[in-house]
């Protein structure tokens, strides 16, 4: 019963119920000999189906995460925290905002390299859209919160994406007298991050955040039953704004 349940509960819950569905209605179509639509729908339901496996969406992250390892050799004189999105108005134990997933596992990282170095850390992140509030005051409210002092956390509140979040640390770097900064953002952001640097002109140590492959990952038979579209998308959209960012920069 339990490994039954666990087969079909992926098959009742989105997305793989519009994949079974699409599958399903594939077959019948061919039994009514309708060639054409039959095909269509099971090939739409096969990529969906493809798309939403973890083996399928690593191999699209592993050629963004791996060119990056942990230093060996940390060091530097302020760490570059990189925004990765915020829910800006969920009630929270200290305030009002609280980070996505992927900006928990940076400030994590962030929090353990400043502990290690004692140094400061800018955090980057503005306000993308209208309405919204900036990532920074957010950000530097948790890293408070888990033992950084205040003093210690520069707030970048007026980059939208990456590239300005390269420029904008840049001018705080310059300003402040920063000549080693240490680069934190998830392991699959880090390619387009130190593109972006480096179209600023700015050397910095890369530190990835959150991996999600590694070398001999395995994979078990759930492993291959419809899931989530998250690793997907997020590989299609970091290939997609490393393409704009080589041409548009």
């Amino acid at each position: 019963m339990f490994i039954l349940k666990k087969i079909l509960t992926p098959f009742l819950m989105p997305p793989g119920i519009f994949i079974g569905l699409l599958i399903c209605s594939g077959i019948w179509l061919f039994f009514r000999k309708r060639w054409k639509a039959g095909f269509l729908n099971c090939l739409i339901g096969i990529f969906m189906w493809l798309l939403s496996l973890s083996p399928v969406s690593d191999t699209m992250l592993r050629g963004l995460e791996s060119d990056f390892k942990i230093p060996k050799n940390l060091h530097g004189d302020v760490i570059i925290l990189l925004g990765g999105g915020v829910t800006d108005k969920a009630p929270d134990l200290t305030g009002v905002g609280a980070p996505s997933g992927d900006m928990l596992e940076r400030i994590v990282t962030a929090v353990r390299i400043q502990k290690r170095l004692n140094i400061p850390v800018i955090v980057s992140g503005g306000v993308v859209f209208k309405g919204k509030a900036a990532e920074a005051p957010i950000v530097k409210r948790f890293l408070v919160d888990l033992g950084v002092p205040s003093e210690r956390v520069i707030i970048e509140d007026k980059a939208r994406d990456t590239i300005e979040n390269a420029k904008y640390s840049k001018e705080i770097c310059e300003k402040d007298g920063y000549k080693n900064p240490i680069l934190v953002t998830s392991a699959y952001h880090m390619k387009r991050a130190v593109l972006s640097f480096k179209k600023v002109d700015m050397d910095v140590l890369p530190f990835p955040a959150g991996f999600r492959t590694w070398e001999n990952k395995r994979y078990g038979w759930e492993s291959y039953l419809p899931g989530g579209f998250d690793g997907s998308a997020t590989a299609f959209r970091e290939y997609l704004g490393l393409i704009f960012y080589k041409f548009a920069y």
